[in-house]
C-alpha cells in the first residue's frame, strides 16, 4: 500500500500528513509502514502513527489526521487530546491535527524526542 492509496479521498489528511514527513525530512533517516488502518514511521522501533479518525468515529469535528508519538515522559503541553501511558517509560501522545498551521516548531520538538526515543 502507498500514501496514495491510504489517502484515497481524504485531500487535507494527506496535506498534514506531508507537512509531518516534511518536518522529519530535518531530523532523520526512517522507514515507513502502511496498513490499512495507519501510516508508522520507525527508526529502530515505530516512534510515530498517523490516522484517520474518520475511518473508525463518527461525528462532524473529527480531526482530519491523528499524530500519536511515543515519548519517555508524559508532555505538559495543553495541545494533546490524550496521554496515555501503555507500558512503564512509554507514553503514547494523541494530537489531534486540524489545520497546516497546527504543524508547528513544537511538533517538530516531538517529532525529534520520539525519533530519538526510538533509537
Amino acid at each position: 500500500m502507498t500514501p496514495e492509496d491510504f489517502f484515497q479521498d481524504r485531500v487535507v489528511a494527506r496535506e498534514l500528513f506531508d507537512a509531518v514527513l516534511a518536518l522529519m525530512r530535518g531530523v532523520g533517516t526512517f522507514d515507513m509502514r502502511i496498513s490499512k488502518s495507519q501510516i508508522a514511521l520507525k527508526r529502530r522501533r515505530d516512534f510515530a502513527w498517523m490516522w484517520c479518525p474518520e475511518l473508525y468515529l463518527r461525528g462532524h469535528r473529527l480531526a482530519p489526521l491523528v499524530l500519536s508519538l511515543s515519548l519517555p515522559l508524559p508532555d505538559t503541553a495543553s495541545r494533546w487530546k490524550e496521554i496515555v501511558e501503555p507500558s512503564p517509560g512509554r507514553f503514547m501522545h494523541h494530537l489531534e491535527v486540524h489545520a497546516l498551521s497546527e504543524i508547528d516548531e513544537e511538533v517538530r520538538s516531538w517529532l525529534q524526542q520520539a525519533y530519538a526515543f526510538a533509537a
